[in-house]
Parts: structure tokens; sequence; C-alpha cells
């Protein structure tokens, strides 16, 4: 597929595709008029990437562990640091507390549906006056 269907297919602007593919995260096959061809699998891992990009992690680490998102896994590390490993302890303890978050509202949110489609709405917050 060309650059625009992947920008299309993962809502990532193609712009940002070219970036991802200079820093290494992906690449594309060209085509005999130049055009970049991308392989199916780079649907998921534009995906992950951004997954990852939002959880704070920097391209360069992002780099580093692009071998344990594919099958067969490839785990291969010679120049981990310290640095690299605590930031990736930072980052999997960040992802935890936003996994549970989102637990807890989807939740909330269940019980809510549930409230009302048995006709008993839970307790509404009182609005604040408008202040003018």
């Amino acid at each position: 597929m060309r650059i625009g269907e992947l920008s299309e297919r993962t809502g990532t602007p193609r712009r940002l595709l070219r970036y991802y593919e200079e820093q290494g995260l992906i690449m594309a096959a060209r085509s005999a008029n130049g055009y970049r061809e991308y392989d199916e699998r780079f649907v998921d891992r534009v995906v992950q990437i951004r997954g990852l990009l939002d959880a704070g992690l920097p391209t360069r680490i992002i780099k580093q562990i692009l071998p344990c998102l594919d099958k067969p896994r490839t785990i291969y590390f010679p120049d981990a640091t310290p640095e690299m490993i605590a930031t990736l302890e930072h980052q999997r303890d960040r992802m935890t507390e936003r996994v549970d978050c989102l637990a807890r509202n989807r939740d909330a949110i269940v019980e809510y549906l549930d409230a009302v489609r048995d006709g008993n709405p839970p307790d509404r917050v009182p609005q604040e006056p408008a202040v003018s």
C-alpha cells in the first residue's frame, strides 16, 4: 500500500510516517516510479508506535523494543544501558497506572449503563448555577 493509504488506515499524517521511516521504525520498499510501498503489517506497527509515543517513550527506545512486537520474537539488546532500563520500567509503571484508571472508568460506565437500563439512574450531581 502507498503512504496515503497507510496514513488513512492509521490516522497518522504522511509527514509523521516519513519521520517514522527516517527514524528506522518502519521501512518502505520503493516502486519503479519511486513511490513508497508499505507492507500490510505496518498498519498495526504504526498504531503500536503511536501508542508507545503517547505513553512517553522516545523513538530511540521504541526502535530498540520493536523486535518485541514481532513474532517470532528476537530480543537482543547489546547496548541496553541502566538509563534505558530505568526509562522502560518507569514507562511500564505509568502504563499500568493508566490501564488501572481506564478499567475503573470502564467499570463506572458499566455500572451507570446497568442502572439506566434498569430504570434506576444513579444519583445526579447537582450543577452549579451558571455565573454571568
